[in-house]
């Protein structure tokens, strides 16, 4: 009997730990998946800006446009890949239309936000980023803290619709910043080796405890 209780508890644990490491493999394998489709649609072919693009089949879908500044740009400050800087983000009119544009990333200080007046071709990925939340500070002036894309369509009279450039022609003052999975979180193989590393240790320590078990019974 002595060794019959610490014995079931041990293998309870060590199955719950085993399980949970399988359930973190199970989880690596759709988030790959979920990378592995959106990066196809990053990299398919542009297509002209539909008409009435829906936020999630048409998420990272890559479009070509071509049109004007119409408005003065909003800056968006943060932590990019490639450093801090900020964000420009602009009104674009093509056509009967008027969208926002994100152009790319310039330094926080010594650079040059305007945009080109002349007709651009603009070919990147339309994306509805949920970068705002309630912490969000809110805009000073036109330096902006996340892409709310509803609030600024509001302030440059725009529709709700943000296209993250990949190239612009002729090119602009800022670098552009096109869309990428890098910034998609993707723990899960690490957390499946924590999982199965807690297990074996677990089985060791039941190991160990019916071993002393053991010996005070001889």
């Amino acid at each position: 009997m002595r060794f019959v209780l610490p014995l079931l508890f041990g293998l309870a644990g060590f199955a719950v730990l085993v399980s949970l490491g399988v359930w973190q493999l199970q989880r690596l394998e759709w988030k790959e998946g979920v990378i592995d489709r959106i990066e196809s649609r990053i990299g398919a072919d542009p297509v002209p800006l539909p008409e009435a693009p829906d936020p999630e089949a048409d998420d990272y879908r890559p479009v070509t446009l071509t049109g004007t500044v119409s408005g003065s740009p909003l800056r968006v400050l943060g932590a990019w890949r490639g450093g801090t800087g900020f964000r420009v983000v602009a009104p674009v009119e093509t056509g009967d239309r008027t969208v926002l544009v994100d152009f790319g990333i310039v330094p926080l200080e010594g650079a040059d936000t305007g945009l080109p007046v002349t007709m651009l071709e603009v070919t990147g990925n339309l994306v509805w980023p949920e970068e705002s939340n309630a912490a969000t500070p809110a805009p000073d002036g036109d330096v902006w803290f996340a892409r709310d894309v509803g609030a600024m369509a509001e302030v440059l009279n725009a529709e709700p619709l943000l296209v993250v450039a990949r190239s612009v022609t002729p090119p602009a003052g800022p670098a552009p910043a096109p869309v990428g999975t890098g910034g998609i979180p993707n723990s899960h193989l690490g957390y499946a080796i924590q999982w199965f590393g807690l297990a074996l240790v677990w089985a060791g320590m039941t190991l160990f405890l019916l071993w002393r078990i053991r010996r005070r019974t001889v």
